[in-house]
């Protein structure tokens, strides 16, 4: 979104918040974060403002880091691992500004090929995700009160835009944040979901056809200018947690996490996180377990939901988790990893 470019749980919780801290790394670079991408525990790619990407093969003992050329006024805010050697990097800014692009790597970072670029009025990309190595799918803000997405089938060497009559149409100042790379999300193998924010409430846009028609519903946050759902994440097909806020009141409590069990079309609310505020991405712990983190901290939940713990206030905007390792960026080069059990 244009406006954001800038009992036995209780045992569980002990454990995690006594044992496990953020270990912050340190990766040579102050560019900021917002998008974190692990093909594994040990393969993390990061993409970053300045044109700027970092990657970890050994599970953060050590870090590469870099630039790709030509793209020096690139933020990078989303990337996608597929492996050590692969990866895609999205950029979001106005595409009028050469900003709207999508480069990719096959030899870990020494080399970037500009798949796509478009100077079309109106695309900001916000999120880019893939199924597998082959299919993908990157979502911009919309282009005549219709989302602009495109979709690829060959590992990204072309892409076709998904018709605007395949979509329902958005509300008033309605978009996806760019803010952790996780308001659109895919699983399974055609199964995808785009969280919205700037219109009345928030909603979520669900295909299970990888893009080819869309259905939307409802959530019970609350929309505004600068509030709605920032990060998303499924389970299972059935099984997603939203997670959101306000960018410009990142303390504020309320209502910030939703749930649905039907596959996106319904959603319930949970309980507010602990701390309170803005939370902007959402991942998965080794036995259901979650962590979601936000500006204003990080917090832990047990029962998908109904309860949560604090780990921490250190404020992050995006994480990525495998078999209990888990990656969170931030502003300024800030990189952490965790381990829990």
């Amino acid at each position: 979104m244009k406006q954001f470019i800038f009992t036995l749980a209780c045992c569980l919780f002990f454990n995690l918040t006594t044992f496990s801290q953020w270990q912050f790394q340190a990766v040579g670079t102050d560019a900021s974060f917002r998008a974190v991408s692990a093909a594994s525990a040990d393969v993390v790619w990061i993409g970053g403002t300045k044109g700027t990407f970092v990657r970890t093969t050994d599970a953060g003992k050590t870090w590469q880091t870099g630039t790709v050329p030509d793209a020096q006024l690139c933020d990078f805010r989303d990337v996608q691992a597929i492996d050590a050697q692969t990866a895609y990097l999205m950029s979001a800014g106005p595409a009028e500004k050469g900003q709207a692009r999508i480069y990719k790597t096959t030899d870990g970072g020494q080399k970037w090929t500009l798949l796509y670029q478009t100077q079309q009025k109106g695309v900001f990309f916000d999120n880019i995700d893939f199924w597998d190595d082959q299919h993908g799918i990157v979502v911009s803000d919309p282009v005549d009160n219709k989302w602009f997405i495109l979709t690829t089938d060959d590992s990204g060497k072309s892409w076709q835009p998904v018709l605007p009559t395949a979509l329902p149409p958005m509300e008033s100042n309605e978009g996806a944040f760019a803010a952790s790379g996780t308001s659109l999300v895919v699983q399974g193998k055609r199964a995808v979901w785009i969280a919205s924010g700037g219109g009345p409430f928030g909603r979520v846009f669900r295909s299970g056809d990888r893009g080819k028609t869309w259905a939307v519903s409802n959530t019970p946050l609350v929309g505004g200018e600068a509030t709605g759902l920032f990060g998303m994440r499924f389970f299972t097909n059935k099984i997603g947690i939203a997670v959101g806020g306000n960018y410009k009141q990142e303390q504020q409590p309320g209502p910030n996490a939703v749930i649905t069990r039907d596959g996106g079309q319904t959603w319930q609310l949970l309980t507010q996180t602990d701390p309170p505020g803005l939370k902007e991405a959402i991942a998965l712990l080794p036995g259901d377990r979650l962590i979601t983190v936000g500006p204003s901290g990080t917090s832990l939940s047990a029962d998908q939901g109904q309860t949560w713990q604090r780990l921490d206030t250190d404020g992050f905007h995006s994480i990525a988790c495998v078999k209990g390792t888990c990656y969170a960026v931030g502003a300024k080069g800030k990189v952490a990893v965790q381990r829990f059990k």
